[in-house]
């Protein structure tokens, strides 16, 4: 099985440990970004993941390139060319203080490519499923283009699409975020959506619920999902629902839909090493479980264990694997020491 991701890999600088920005003196440097993760996570699970995105041809774009080869993502079809990589800085939360993201990728280039830089017929031969997420069409008008591309593209060739909403307050406004994802979505089977998401990009408040108070109603999500499938005809919905205690500590679950029923993953309380890419580790266990034909139960819980997991490991990316998760899924859940 082979599954397409499309966006941007980022430079990651990040203080040491738990420093502030303002406190730091060196910063330590990885590479990440939504699709990329998923494109990772999925790698190491055994499937054939490519990534799609511009990169300049200098050498810190193949240092990004290179980042994605050593964990076996197909790199092949990465379009090389313009002039710099996005970066982002990241500010370790803990306790009550949040975690900061200080984005610095404006005119990075994926912002400035164009859509004949890529060629969505021959990418999608042969291929199985694609995956994107709503920040990358708030990258810039012409990356919205190219998506609208792929999307199309993926249609013609009987893919599945997935889509994580990922809404991003320093990307683009909510009304920008509604219109432009709402042309999107017809092409899209699997919507993937936080607690704040749905509300945020198309206005589908769940009801009971006190995100900053921690407190998520299982019924809301419920309404919130059946209104997303009603809207945009998706096959399955699924919701990740945080409940965070503070920066350090959250309860952990999700919801899948699948148009008729609702299914609950067990919670967990996790205490967190590094959130960043937590969401992505998530999409990245679906669509595996998915394209392996779990039942419904037994897909989101692997999911949302893939997830847990991430949340104990440094950087973007989840360095785990599939039997490390089913183990969790299955309730070894006691960290004790593999021997």
């Amino acid at each position: 099985m082979k599954v397409v991701t499309f966006g941007e890999i980022m430079l990651r600088l990040a203080p040491e440990g738990y420093y502030r920005f303002v406190q730091a003196e060196s910063f330590g440097a990885t590479y990440g970004g939504g699709e990329a993760n998923v494109a990772v996570s999925l790698a190491n699970f055994g499937i054939d993941a490519s990534f799609v995105t511009k990169l300049p041809k200098h050498d810190i774009g193949q240092s990004a390139v290179n980042s994605l080869r050593r964990y076996g993502v197909d790199v092949s079809k990465i379009t090389r060319g313009g002039d710099r990589v996005g970066i982002y800085f990241l500010e370790k939360g803990a306790s009550q203080r949040p975690s900061k993201v200080i984005y610095d990728r404006a005119g990075s280039a994926i912002a400035t490519a164009q859509p004949s830089d890529f060629h969505w017929d021959d990418i999608f031969e042969g291929v199985d499923w694609f995956h994107f997420t709503g920040i990358t069409p708030a990258i810039s008008d012409s990356a919205a283009a190219i998506c609208l591309e792929a999307c199309k593209a993926a249609k013609r060739h009987n893919v599945t699409v997935s889509c994580d909403l990922n809404y991003r307050k320093n990307l683009w406004s909510r009304e920008k975020a509604g219109q432009v994802m709402g042309g999107l979505m017809e092409y899209v089977n699997v919507c993937i959506s936080n607690e704040e998401d749905a509300s945020d990009v198309f206005g589908i408040k769940a009801a009971n619920t006190d995100i900053t108070g921690g407190k998520i109603s299982h019924e809301g999500y419920k309404e919130v999902a059946k209104k997303l499938a009603d809207t945009f005809h998706f096959d399955k919905v699924a919701i990740t629902l945080r409940g965070s205690i503070s920066a350090s500590d959250n309860n952990w679950a999700a919801m899948l839909y699948d148009g008729s029923d609702y299914y609950f993953s067990k919670n967990y309380l996790i205490r967190i090493v590094d959130r960043v890419g937590g969401g992505d580790s998530f999409g990245g266990g679906l669509i595996y479980s998915l394209l392996n034909s779990y039942a419904p139960q037994d897909a989101i819980e692997f999911a949302v264990a893939a997830s847990c997991l991430k949340h104990s490991i440094e950087g973007d990316f989840n360095q785990v694997s599939v039997d490390e998760v089913n183990k969790l899924a299955k309730g070894d859940g006691s960290g004790r020491v593999q021997r």
